[in-house]
C-alpha cells in the first residue's frame, strides 16, 4: 500500500478506464489512415453509451448491449460520411456538428433511464491465474473487452502492416488521387472506415455506461472522445503507441480519483482537471518544432475527394 492506495487494484482500475479510449482512438486512427478527418468521436461514443445501454436494458443481454453500442456509433458516423464523401462537406464542420447532435440526441433517448442498472458483465473465468498474487488481479480478472481491446490493437496494427488491405488503406489516405488512378474505391473504402471508426467509438461508448459507469446519466463520456482524438496524435498515427498513450491517460484518471479518495491536501478541482491538461501538455511536446508527430501525419488527411477531378 502507498499512501492507501494500492498498487495492484490501481494499475487494475487504469486497464479498465483505458478501454473505451483505446478503442475509440483505435478506430479514429484507421479513419484517419484512410485520409478522412472525423470530430465526431465524442458523439459517436455517447450514442453508442445510450444505444448500448438502451439495448441491454430491454434485453437483459450485456453482448447485445455492447453489439447495440457499436451499430448506433456506425449509423451515426454514416451520416458524417456521406456528408463528406458523396456531398463533399467540411470534415471539421460536420465533425463538430455530428458530436453536437449526437450529444442531444442521446439525452432525448436517455429520458426515463436515468437510475436503471444495466445487466452486470461479469469478468473472464480465467480460473486459477486469477490467484496469482498481485499479476492476478493486475491481468486476469477484467471482462472480455479489456483483452478484446488490446487484441483488437493488434488486429488492426497487423492489417495495416502486412496486408494489402491495409496497403490500400494506406495509399488512399497518402494520395487519394492516386489510389483512384490505379483503379481503387476511394469513397467505397473511405466510408468502410469511416464505419469501422463509428463502431470502435460506439463500443467504447457502451463500455462506459454498461462497465464502467454502469448506469445512465447525461454527457457520460466526459470528453473521452476528445482525448481519444488527442491520442491519436500523440500516437504518431502507430496503433501500439495507441495503448501508451491510453494507458497514461487512464493511469492519471484514476490516480487522481485514488487521490481524492484518500483525502490529498490539493484541491479536488486540479486533481479533476489533471487527466486533461497532461494531455494537453503533451501534444504541445510531441507538436513542437519539427514533431516526429506532424511528420507522420496521412498527407490527404482531412482533403475531400471527387473523381471528376
Amino acid at each position: 500500500m502507498l499512501g492507501g492506495i494500492n498498487p495492484a487494484i490501481l494499475i487494475a482500475s487504469l486497464m479498465v478506464a483505458s478501454v473505451p479510449i483505446i478503442l475509440a482512438a483505435i478506430g479514429e486512427l484507421v479513419v484517419e489512415k484512410a485520409g478522412v478527418l472525423n470530430l465526431g468521436v465524442e458523439g459517436m461514443m455517447i450514442m453508442g453509451a445510450i444505444c448500448g445501454f438502451v439495448t441491454a436494458v430491454a434485453t437483459g443481454n450485456p453482448y447485445l448491449g455492447f453489439l447495440g453500442g457499436a451499430v448506433g456509433g456506425a449509423l451515426l458516423s454514416l451520416i458524417f460520411g456521406v456528408l463528406t464523401q458523396y456531398f463533399l462537406s467540411n470534415q471539421v464542420a460536420t465533425g463538430l456538428a455530428l458530436t453536437l447532435f449526437g450529444l442531444g440526441l442521446s439525452s432525448m433517448i436517455g429520458q426515463g433511464y436515468n437510475g436503471i442498472k444495466p445487466p452486470p458483465t461479469g469478468v473472464v473465468p480465467l480460473g486459477p491465474l486469477s490467484d496469482i498474487p498481485a499479476l492476478g488481479r493486475i491481468l486476469f480478472s477484467h471482462d472480455w473487452v479489456v483483452y478484446a481491446s488490446i487484441l483488437i490493437v493488434a488486429a488492426v496494427w497487423a492489417v495495416l502492416k502486412y496486408t494489402r488491405t491495409g496497403l490500400i488503406l494506406r495509399a488512399v489516405g497518402e494520395s487519394h488521387d492516386a489510389a483512384h488512378a490505379l483503379g481503387y474505391k476511394v469513397i467505397r473504402i473511405r466510408m468502410l472506415a469511416i464505419m469501422f471508426g463509428g463502431a470502435m467509438a460506439g463500443l467504447g461508448g457502451a463500455y462506459i455506461s454498461l462497465v464502467r459507469v454502469p448506469q445512465w446519466t447525461d454527457g457520460i463520456t466526459a470528453g473521452a472522445g476528445w482525448i481519444a482524438l488527442a491520442i491519436v496524435v500523440f500516437a504518431s498515427w502507430r496503433p501500439w503507441r495507441i495503448l501508451l498513450g491510453a494507458y497514461l491517460f487512464g493511469g492519471i484518471t484514476v490516480l487522481q480519483l485514488n487521490l481524492q479518495a484518500a483525502g490529498a491536501a490539493i484541491p479536488v478541482q486540479y486533481l479533476s482537471m489533471s487527466p486533461y491538461l497532461i494531455t494537453i501538455l503533451v501534444l504541445v511536446i510531441m507538436s513542437s518544432g519539427k514533431g516526429r508527430a506532424s511528420m507522420n501525419a496521412p498527407a490527404a488527411l482531412g482533403q475531400n475527394f471527387h473523381a471528376s477531378r
